[in-house]
């Protein structure tokens, strides 16, 4: 299993973590660059750490993490209680334990002005996805940039893409997304930021490309599906079906956000794909990860790449 020297890397990063007012990755083992640590991970979706674990732990190695943390809190935060969970993800099965403290319900956590509701104690999506912070950040910073535009956000799931859009001066932003739960999460995200000019639609977007393209063209477009979820979307035959479509939801000179999490694709799946089926797109960038999510292998880390549609000759 671990010895409490395999968790050295993850004990120094806990030593060394600052106070953090807005929710984040402290600990990325799963990047590879900290071998023996490949299965921890640690985040903090303030005012609680998640502690999370792709192989079953030791009793000694929590104990040892909890120490640190207990350590590492009273020089930050003293006087306040410490508050973290720990949870196992293992054989298709996640099994979240509070260690100490408690989660506040409900739980608001903050990135850069946004407030997002999450939901740490059970389930493997926690409601707001740390590895996007930089794709929210270039949508804030775009969408700020032209204010007034229309965007479409594709598997919207809790529309945090939307709340940073509208608050950067979006006109309308239209969320599709299978799941009524998520986007009801969303909704709730919407409200306790203030923030009207958003709708929700509870469909499967191939069976809604007709509302969907009625409602277009848009100035952006996002695209962030899940890599793999059976009945909804896998990569390696979906994502073909949706760049066939993709440039006529598209305003001359607009963009289109491409997202994909799939350690097995590389960035030359997707790029590929887009010189077959959309040809007329044209790359811009891929946007760097957050630094603490770096990757032996930048291939198997998130993909966040930009495309441009032409303006009218």
């Amino acid at each position: 299993m671990h010895s409490s020297s395999s968790l050295q890397p993850l004990l120094a990063a806990i030593a060394a973590a600052p106070l953090f007012a807005d929710a984040q990755r402290i600990f990325h083992g799963r990047g590879g660059l900290h071998p023996g640590c490949e299965h921890w991970a640690l985040d903090v979706y303030p005012p609680v750490w998640v502690l999370t674990s792709f192989q079953p732990a030791t009793d000694e190695g929590l104990a040892a993490i909890g120490a640190t943390l207990e350590q590492r809190w009273a020089e930050i935060a003293p006087g306040q209680p410490l508050n973290w969970v720990y949870q196992c993800r293992h054989e298709g099965q996640a099994v979240t334990r509070v260690m100490a403290g408690a989660v506040p319900e409900p739980h608001w956590v903050a990135e850069e002005g946004a407030q997002y509701k999450v939901n740490v104690g059970r389930g493997q999506n926690h409601g707001l996805f740390l590895d996007m912070a930089n794709g929210r950040r270039w949508v804030r910073e775009h969408v700020a940039a032209r204010p007034g535009m229309r965007v479409l956000n594709l598997f919207a799931y809790t529309c945090a893409f939307s709340v940073v859009a509208l608050q950067a001066g979006a006109k309308q932003v239209i969320n599709l997304d299978m799941s009524q739960g998520a986007l009801g999460v969303g909704q709730h995200n919407h409200r306790h930021n203030g923030l009207t000019g958003a709708s929700f639609m509870a469909h499967d977007l191939f069976k809604t490309w007709g509302k969907v393209t009625r409602s277009g063209p848009y100035g952006l477009v996002i695209v962030d599906p899940p890599s793999y979820q059976k009945g909804s979307f896998v990569a390696t035959k979906d994502y073909a079906r949706l760049l066939r479509r993709l440039f006529d939801l598209m305003l001359p000179g607009g963009h289109a956000l491409l997202c994909l999490n799939a350690p097995e694709l590389g960035v030359a799946f997707l790029q590929d794909q887009v010189r077959e089926l959309a040809p007329e797109l044209e790359f811009v960038e891929r946007i760097a990860n957050p630094a603490v999510f770096a990757d032996v292998d930048e291939q198997r880390s998130l993909k966040v790449l930009v495309y441009r549609a032409p303006l009218l000759a």
